[in-house]
């Protein structure tokens, strides 16, 4: 997933994307667990895109704080 399609998502697009990322990532751990996994760095992957989301989550609170507190 690509920063500039995140930054285009809207705040419920964002939580059920984030969900979505949570259970990709515990299926494929389950997978790497039980060796039926194919490529391991789909793990690696998957978490880069939950921490890309939780960034564009936290800089949109952060901006939301901002324009609370300057009105």
């Amino acid at each position: 997933m690509k920063a500039n399609e995140i930054h285009e998502m809207n705040e419920t697009d964002l939580a059920v994307k984030l969900k979505d990322a949570r259970v990709e990532l515990f299926n494929l751990r389950f997978q790497h667990a039980t060796g039926q996994l194919d490529n391991p760095t789909k793990i690696a992957a998957v978490k880069r895109d939950i921490a890309r989301l939780h960034t564009e989550i936290r800089a949109r609170e952060i901006e939301a704080a901002k324009k609370a507190a300057a009105s």
